[in-house]
């Protein structure tokens, strides 16, 4: 059985490789190269897969999923420049790919273990635009 639970969280950033001129990171990342960044309200969606417990008939109980969303990911991530203010994207270019590869990292030691494991995080970027994050 697969359970989810959906968060909203807004946050900026800028796509650019310093390693690159002015140049190529506007060819390789258009609009989000801008270096003042620009910001995206994200809907993140995280999937966590098991059988139900049979004494609570819960995978896990969505209220304690909330806190560890709300702990794990909205307290670092929401109003904030994440090229600035979240590591590691002081070093690593905050693509969609990226932030949903970070948000695994953050929440699996969390949701995985009693019988269940983190299976998805689905990161919206805008409403058109996803991330389906499988784990490594």
């Amino acid at each position: 059985m697969v359970i989810t639970r959906k968060i909203e969280f807004s946050a900026s950033h800028v796509c650019r490789n310093p390693d690159l001129s002015e140049s190529e990171n506007r060819r390789l990342f258009g609009p989000a190269a801008n270096p003042h960044g620009h910001g995206h309200n994200y809907v993140l969606e995280v999937s966590v897969e098991g059988q139900p417990n049979p004494v609570t008939g819960m995978v896990l109980d969505l209220k304690d999923l909330k806190e560890v969303l709300d702990r794990e990911v909205v307290q670092p991530y929401d109003h904030r420049f994440l090229n600035y203010e979240v590591p590691p994207f002081d070093r690593v270019i905050p693509t969609p790919e990226n932030v949903a590869r970070d948000i695994w990292r953050r929440l699996a030691p969390h949701l995985n273990g009693a019988g269940r494991s983190l299976r998805r995080v689905r990161l919206y970027e805008t409403p058109d635009l996803y991330v389906d994050y499988l784990g490594e």
